[in-house]
């Protein structure tokens, strides 16, 4: 029984043809997301800036979201989020980082427990947790230093198992993805928390994942095409493994749809991070990774890798 596939055999879309195009397409990507950065700046939670979170229950039924954000917000404690948390009796209440350190945030909580106590309701608190700036700020500090580590471990992984070019090749995509999602948060503006630091590393491995299985194919290409173009070469390695990658991509994105149409609020960012990450992830590997490929010329000396098959039959 043969596998599923998406495209017909011996497809040849001529992808390293538009090269010009898709790399100033990504260049422009990258230089807008770093103003985005540097200039609209990130919408960070609760998790990076400090502050409350307080997780709470209503017994008596669904919650009134309105009535609740209108009472937390009477407080005059700044930016207050309210969202429901898995279930409609069940409300996550954030409140931004209050002034005058951890004594100020705990006063903020029991100003917020005596507002939600006087409606009258049935009010089950079940976690309070208050972020100082300080634990916030070795946060974004441990966050940066994730990814970068994470990048880095791609770069030795690929160097040791493939040749330098490959490496810079797959490295270059990752920031590439990395950057362009980052600047998909700063101008959506969607919170920014350490749930997406999680989605940003599963998307460099997501993305290195099908890196290595197009670059796997242009190294076997090399050996066994010794005199076709390289170009023609990288067309060929990517349209042979065009139907695996459509079909990884196509069931991981109705997964993340779900979670987005039915996950509630708090995945939301998390799902849509992810959601972006399959599809930059997937241009990059076909329209960044390979090309680079050809800009650094990859060589075909594989006299150092050669099998005991080759050897013996030279």
């Amino acid at each position: 029984m043969k596998g599923l596939k998406f495209v017909p055999e011996g497809t040849k879309i001529p992808f390293i043809g538009f090269r010009y195009i898709t790399l100033a397409l990504s260049i422009l990507m990258i230089i807008g997301s770093i103003s985005l950065f540097f200039t609209k700046g990130l919408n960070y939670g609760i998790d990076f800036l400090g502050g409350t979170t307080i997780h709470i229950q209503t017994k008596d039924g669904p919650a009134d979201l309105a009535n609740l954000r209108d009472t937390v917000s009477a407080l005059g404690l700044g930016d207050v989020q309210l969202q429901t948390f898995g279930a409609p009796d069940e409300v996550l209440i954030k409140v931004q980082a209050q002034e005058g350190g951890d004594s100020t945030q705990q006063n903020a909580v029991v100003k917020i427990k005596e507002a939600l106590d006087a409606l009258g309701q049935n009010i089950e608190y079940r976690a309070t947790e208050v972020v100082g700036p300080t634990v916030s700020g070795e946060l974004v500090q441990d966050s940066a230093m994730a990814v970068t580590l994470a990048i880095l471990a791609v770069l030795i992984y690929i160097w040791i198992r493939f040749e330098w070019q490959f490496s810079v090749g797959a490295v270059v995509a990752l920031v590439h993805d990395v950057v362009i999602t980052i600047g998909f948060f700063s101008i959506l503006q969607l919170d920014f928390n350490i749930s997406i630091i999680a989605a940003l590393l599963t998307i460099v491995g997501y993305s290195i994942n099908d890196t290595v299985v197009v670059f796997d194919r242009v190294r076997e290409y090399l050996r066994k095409y010794k005199k076709m173009p390289l170009a023609e070469l990288l067309d060929l390695s990517i349209n042979s493994t065009l139907s695996r990658t459509i079909l990884t991509s196509v069931t991981t994105l109705l997964a993340l749809l779900s979670l987005v149409l039915f996950g509630g609020e708090v995945i939301k960012g998390l799902s849509l991070a992810m959601i972006w990450g399959v599809v930059i992830g997937t241009y990059s590997s076909i329209f960044v990774a390979s090309p680079i490929l050809l800009l650094l010329d990859v060589k075909r000396d594989w006299s150092k890798n050669k099998t005991a098959s080759e050897v013996a039959n030279p």
